[in-house]
Formats: C-alpha cells, structure tokens, sequence
C-alpha cells in the first residue's frame, strides 16, 4: 500500500472539514427542531432588548412582537436548514470527485462554498452584525451568542478559503 500523496490529503482534508460541518449544521437543526420552545425564548429576548441595558437612544430597535419573534426565528431556522443541505452536497459533491481531474475536483467545491457562505451570513452577519451591533445583544448577561458565533466563524472562514482555494494538482 502506497501511502497518500500531500495532494491526495489535502483533497481528503477539504472532504472531512466539509463533513465535520455538515454535522454541526444537522446538530443546529436537530436542536432548534427539537428545543424549539428554548431556541424561540433566546431569540425573543434578543429581539426584545429586554435584557440590555435601557438606552432610550436605541429601544426604538426593539422588536417586541411575538409573531415576528416567530417569523424571524423560521427565517434563522430556514437558513440554518440551506447552508446545512449545502454543505453536506457539497461534502458529497467533493467526496465523490476525491480522484477526479483537478478541474474536476475543483468544480465539485460549488455546493460547499455556498453552504459555507450562507453559513457566514447566518452567523456573522445575523448574530454578530445584527444581534450584536444592531440588539446590543452582547450586552445581555443571558442572552448574549455573541462569543459562541465568534468560535463558529473563526472556523467557517479559514474553512470557506481553504476549500476554494485551488492548490490541487
């Protein structure tokens, strides 16, 4: 048995971080399925503001209305539930191009860049640009991701550059 070549690792490498987040997206949304009580509280009292500090400057930004609490959380749910199914075609797309030409192996990666897109959207522009920046959701004791999206784009990022980065051969 020949051991892998660097290229064939890095191929197999793009595969398996692919993979590791495919499984936290279907854990996200297991959770918001199956919490969808204790998942819709947080993001009520981050759309509330009720749990920041009062600034009269900013409560105008509350957004206190229980079905829009509802429908905004479908729209996060939703997301969650596009960039997971486009990572784990993506995951598949790449697996299954593992030995395929370079054009080929590098034209597989579609899928996964979107998924890793839509995931940066969720979780940098929803939690971190919106939550934080817009419901002074990193304010709140409680209810503040702001730490925990942190951790999420700190690995999607690097993840979204290194997959669509053409360094095979």
């Amino acid at each position: 048995m020949n051991p892998p070549t660097t290229d064939q690792l890095i191929r197999y490498s793009k595969v398996i971080l692919m993979a590791y987040i495919s499984f936290f997206g279907l854990l996200v949304m297991f959770s918001n399925f199956t919490d969808y009580a204790t998942n819709y509280e947080y993001v009520g009292h981050v759309l509330s503001m009720d749990t920041t500090r009062e600034n009269l400057n900013l409560s105008y930004r509350a957004i206190t209305s229980p079905m829009l609490h509802h429908r905004i959380y479908w729209i996060i749910i939703t997301l969650e539930v596009i960039y997971t199914a486009f990572c784990l075609l993506g995951t598949f797309h790449l697996y299954r191009n593992i030995h395929a030409s370079p054009e080929d192996f590098h034209e597989a990666k579609k899928f996964a860049i979107i998924g890793l897109l839509v995931a940066m959207f969720v979780y940098y522009v929803g939690l971190q640009v919106i939550g934080v920046e817009w419901f002074n959701m990193d304010e709140s004791q409680t209810w503040n991701a702001k730490d925990w999206a942190r951790h999420i784009v700190d690995f999607i990022l690097p993840l979204l550059i290194y997959v669509a980065v053409r360094i095979e051969r």
